[in-house]
């Protein structure tokens, strides 16, 4: 997918990314993580975690909210970027970090984080895509191949407030 058909697609959906992590920001995480995704493709009681990471170049702290899955107790979450031809900017960020900061609904982690190989990340992979199978198109419409990121708790955190 050229990376304006992606653009395009992400333009669209702002407002509500936007209102999606002010709600899950405001309420704590009680509102937010569990989302109806159907019409566009996903699953009704489709998963929502926020991460919170530093910019690369800015230094600003940023949280993002994202589809995620629970495979074999780590947190998975998927560099999709709605099939643009770049990775997304919070995996560019975290790659220079050891840990980033997860919340699954009213609770937050720092996570130590990891990228599966070979036979897991096939595993991986189909996991993610039966939980959210626009994955597939998104997969399928770009040359790069899209990032799993395996997040592992290792302490407990405040919940996040702010944006």
């Amino acid at each position: 997918m050229a990376d304006a058909d992606a653009a395009a697609i992400r333009a669209s959906r702002a407002d509500f990314t936007a209102q999606h992590l002010k709600t899950y920001l405001e309420t704590g995480g009680a509102q937010g993580h569990i989302l109806d995704l159907n019409d566009v493709g996903g699953r009704a009681f489709t998963t929502h975690c926020l991460i919170r990471y530093t910019g690369r170049k800015s230094g600003q702290r940023y949280i993002k909210p994202l589809i995620y899955g629970n495979f074999g107790g780590e947190i998975v979450i998927v560099g999709s970027k709605g099939g643009a031809d770049n990775h997304p900017e919070w995996y560019l960020n975290i790659q220079s970090c050891e840990t980033i900061d997860v919340q699954v609904a009213t609770q937050a982690f720092e996570a130590t984080w990891r990228e599966p190989e070979g036979d897991e990340r096939h595993q991986v992979w189909e996991y993610m895509c039966h939980l959210y199978p626009p994955y597939i198109s998104y997969q399928q419409s770009t040359s790069r191949r899209i990032p799993l990121v395996m997040l592992n708790p290792v302490r407990p955190t405040e919940t996040f407030t702010g944006s």
